[in-house]
């Protein structure tokens, strides 16, 4: 879904034209306006989702940076309309706020449903759209659910399948889930008609798939760096050394240690973090200084120590 054809404007859009071309578009596609015509209501939640996005400086530079593909890897229906207020919104473009909107976007967004589901559900339920006799029938929709899923380093590196055992029905089902290249802990991953059943034959609830990183043997992940820490001899932290640093596909790289390195010091291997998204570039590896003081020391040891105290070191 590319939001800026959906809205009509450039890449370079104002955050005014950029609402100006949304208000153009709902007063034209509003379900209201439009007698419950399916087409206008499926294009009044592409350009409401589209603005939903476009509308957030936050979730308007992810989409920039990642594209349409690396954004919904990354953001969940749930993530991409928490804190938008469509009520507020609409009543500034002139709708007075009747009962299918004031119950808009209000369903199944604790658990990352459909948030058009109540608002297209209250006007089945008036009659709108549904004929003169107002006796459609609006099939209900499962519980969706949540899951943890945890994934390693190695997964975030270079993508990965995941096949999980789901319980539908009193079966074991084995689903391969696709992990994406870069990936946050706390993204969700969505496994559409996986959640919970529905009464009556309707619609299954959807499966959300809250990530985890496990913890690394060499690593922690500071954003899209990857951060080491190494220890280095006081003599070679005064003097100068080299050290070598492994990254995760393995490669092998020297890393210069400057004569006077202290404590906490940071030094860079530039490019070989992690991902950015599917095209994006990559993170650094940073190698962390520590100074590697002994707990014993041997008698030779010792009289070396003690002849660097009395020349003031």
């Amino acid at each position: 879904m590319e939001y800026y054809e959906i809205l009509g404007v450039s890449k370079n859009a104002s955050p005014e034209q950029i609402k100006k071309a949304y208000r153009k578009l709902a007063l034209k596609y509003h379900p209201d306006r439009n007698n419950g015509d399916k087409a206008s209501e499926e294009r009044f939640k592409e350009i409401s989702e589209a603005y939903a996005v476009l509308s957030d400086p936050e979730k308007k530079n992810q989409y920039d940076t990642y594209g349409s593909t690396g954004f919904h890897q990354r953001y969940s229906q749930e993530d991409i309309f928490r804190n938008f207020d469509i009520n507020d919104i609409l009543r500034q473009f002139g709708f007075s706020g009747g009962s299918r909107q004031n119950h808009f976007f209000h369903s199944n967004m604790g658990g990352g449903g459909n948030p058009f589901a109540s608002y297209f559900s209250q006007g089945a339920q008036q009659g709108q759209g549904c004929g003169s006799g107002g006796g459609c029938h609006q099939q209900a929709k499962g519980q969706d659910m949540t899951y943890q899923l945890t994934v390693t380093l190695d997964d975030v590196m270079t993508g990965a399948d995941k096949s999980i055992s789901l319980r539908t029905n009193g079966s074991l089902q084995n689903v391969t889930v696709k992990i994406p290249q870069g990936i946050e802990a706390g993204k969700k991953l969505r496994l559409k008609g996986k959640g919970g059943p529905a009464p009556d034959g309707g619609i299954p609830g959807d499966l959300y798939l809250k990530v985890e990183i496990a913890p690394h043997e060499r690593f922690t992940r500071e954003g899209d760096d990857l951060v080491m820490t190494a220890k280095v001899p006081f003599s070679r932290a005064c003097f100068g050394t080299q050290i070598e640093v492994v990254s995760l596909e393995g490669k092998r790289f020297k890393v210069k240690v400057p004569p006077g390195t202290s404590c906490d010091a940071k030094l860079r291997v530039k490019g070989h973090g992690l991902p950015r998204g599917l095209m994006g570039e990559r993170g650094d590896i940073y190698v962390r200084i520590c100074i590697d003081i002994p707990t014993h020391l041997n008698e030779e040891q010792e009289k070396l120590v003690r002849t660097l105290e009395a020349a003031g070191l």
